[in-house]
C-alpha cells in the first residue's frame, strides 16, 4: 500500500508554531512514528506552502497511489482549486487537521475541500494521521 501525506501552508512550523493550537512536536518527529508504526506501508511526505504546488502533488499521485492524507491548511477554506484537484483524480483523500476547526474562528467552519473527500478528521491533533491511515487499511 502507498499513502501520500499532503501538508499545505504553515504546517511545515509545527512544534514551533501556536504550540497551543498545535503541540510542541514537529510533523518530521510524527512522520517517523507513523513509519515505524506503519512499516508495512509505503508512506510518502510533501510539504508546500504554494497552492500550486499541493496541487501538482495531487495530480502526480492520485492516480497511482492507494491513499492520500491532505491536510491543506488554511487553503481548506479558500481553494475551490485544490477541491476540483481533488475531485478530478481517482485516489481517495482524507482530509486531515490538527486543530478543531468547528472550535476555532467562523471561517475555518466551511471546507471547500471536504466535499470531494473520502473523509475529514479534525481536532485529534497529529493523532489524526495515524487514524487516517487505519481508514485506508480498514476500508
Amino acid at each position: 500500500m502507498k499513502i501520500q501525506i499532503i501538508n499545505g501552508p504553515n504546517l511545515n512550523l509545527l512544534g514551533k508554531r501556536e504550540p497551543s493550537v498545535y503541540g510542541n512536536k514537529g510533523f518530521d518527529e510524527q512522520l517517523e512514528t507513523l513509519r515505524t508504526t506503519f512499516g508495512q506501508i509505503d508512506l510518502q511526505y510533501f510539504q508546500s506552502n504554494v497552492e500550486g504546488e499541493l496541487i501538482n502533488k495531487l495530480h502526480e499521485v492520485g492516480f497511482s497511489y492507494d491513499g492520500i492524507i491532505l491536510n491543506a491548511g488554511g487553503y481548506t477554506h479558500t481553494s475551490v482549486a485544490i477541491s476540483d484537484a481533488i475531485a478530478a483524480i481517482q485516489t481517495p483523500v482524507i482530509e486531515v487537521h490538527i486543530s478543531n476547526i468547528y472550535a476555532r474562528e467562523s471561517y475555518r467552519h466551511v471546507s471547500l475541500t471536504g466535499k470531494n473527500c473520502k473523509g475529514v478528521l479534525t481536532g485529534f491533533g497529529l493523532d489524526g494521521y495515524r487514524l487516517a491511515i487505519e481508514g485506508f487499511l480498514n476500508g
